[in-house]
């Protein structure tokens, strides 16, 4: 396989508070086949981490092993925290990128789309056959991206890892997010009131604006008001994504949906929950929808359940640089399988191929699913928590 590394300017209508256009960049990690000669698939990944924390760069996201496969695989870093997601009613006022506020993170994540679509083709990639997948919160962007209204041909299919119920973090809307930012700047001696504000915040440093916000901050907060936003539905750039599924307000494209078996919230929660609610109205809107629940932990390990993002390593195949040395034959089948899936589903929309268990389209009326069992198999049965997610209260986020 080949690896590139680049820089790429923030178009006009990616850069924050104003900020002058070039003066950033998005990086973009690029893996190919060496030998291809013809144009290949291209997978787009799309990082988790709560939109506070995370990036491109973790040994087990490299795309080499799938790239072995017959595809391209591409990374890329989105703004994190306040630099992602930022509103402040002098900002709004300005409106200097035409309405679309707040959302820097989502608005990299379009950036590096579009740039996938003008420049993959000199990689050797096919820019009409582009497959779009993240976990966590790059699970939830990749919901937010399939019902956007701006990221229309922008990919050919989606494959969402662990990415909740189809509801963004942040509540209140912008004007929820505008009362974040002027109390983050009131924290840091800056008047809602002060004409200069937006001057003043600018002028921070990045440890400043950072202020140690992490994972912890998401879970438990500091006393007084919050102070960071977490993407929020502002009608422009990110709708709703589960009432847009719901509605069947969405381009029909293929969707591979599903959580680890012990995720966030539990066995009928946010996670493992909403994503067999999603994968219903995904199916009811016409679009072919692959319900997956991944129940496999490496045998080194000599646990139960499968917990929140273990499933990456064996996605992209690169158990074998998570476990090192503790990897197992079985592990590795494991690993063998489920890239296998992911890589067909990328070449074809399907993610079924020879040597592999048949994996039905999802149907809620059969609501049958693929689970990677505990034992390394790749079973396709009717879900066995379906009754108690259906008697569970709606999950929420």
């Amino acid at each position: 396989y080949g690896h590139d590394c680049m820089q790429v300017p923030f178009p006009s209508d990616a850069a924050p508070l104003g900020t002058t256009p070039g003066e950033d960049c998005l990086t973009l990690n690029v893996w190919r086949p060496a030998a291809a000669t013809r144009p290949l698939p291209v997978i787009v990944w799309i990082y988790g981490g709560g939109f506070v924390n995370g990036g491109a760069s973790p040994p087990t996201y490299s795309g080499a092993n799938l790239a072995q496969q017959g595809v391209m695989f591409v990374s890329f870093n989105y703004r994190l925290g306040r630099f992602g997601t930022f509103a402040h009613p002098q900002l709004t006022a300005q409106d200097p990128d035409g309405g679309r506020l707040g959302n820097y993170g989502y608005m990299d994540q379009i950036a590096a789309l579009r740039w996938v679509q003008r420049n993959i083709a000199a990689f050797g990639g096919d820019p009409k056959n582009v497959t779009l997948v993240g976990e966590s919160a790059g699970g939830m962007s990749v919901n937010t991206m399939v019902t956007s209204p701006l990221t229309t041909g922008l990919f050919a299919r989606a494959i969402v890892m662990s990415g909740g119920n189809g509801h963004n973090m942040g509540s209140g809307g912008l004007a929820g997010a505008e009362k974040i930012g002027v109390d983050f700047a009131a924290s840091k001696g800056i008047a809602r009131d002060d004409p200069a504000a937006l001057e003043k915040l600018r002028a921070l440093s990045a440890d400043a604006v950072t202020d140690g916000l992490n994972l912890t901050a998401l879970f438990a907060p500091k006393p007084g008001p919050r102070t960071f936003a977490s993407p929020f539905v502002d009608g422009t750039i990110a709708v709703d994504a589960a009432t847009a599924y719901r509605d069947g307000a969405f381009p029909t494209i293929p969707i591979m949906i599903g959580a680890t078996d012990n995720d966030i919230g539990g066995p009928t929660g946010y996670m493992v929950g909403g994503a067999r609610q999603l994968a219903g109205w995904i199916s009811k809107a016409g679009a072919p929808a692959y319900h997956y629940r991944f129940a496999y932990v490496a045998q080194s390990l000599n646990k139960k359940g499968a917990d929140h993002a273990t499933d990456i390593p064996w996605f992209f195949d690169t158990a074998a640089i998570k476990y090192g040395d503790a990897i197992t034959p079985r592990d590795r089948a494991m690993a063998r399988t489920i890239s296998a899936y992911v890589v067909n589903f990328a070449k074809t929309g399907n993610p079924n191929g020879r040597g592999l268990a048949s994996w039905p389209r999802y149907d809620a009326r059969a609501d049958t699913l693929l689970e990677f069992t505990p034992d390394g198999r790749a079973i396709a049965r009717k879900d066995p928590l379906g009754p108690a997610i259906d008697a569970a209260p709606a999950p929420t986020r």
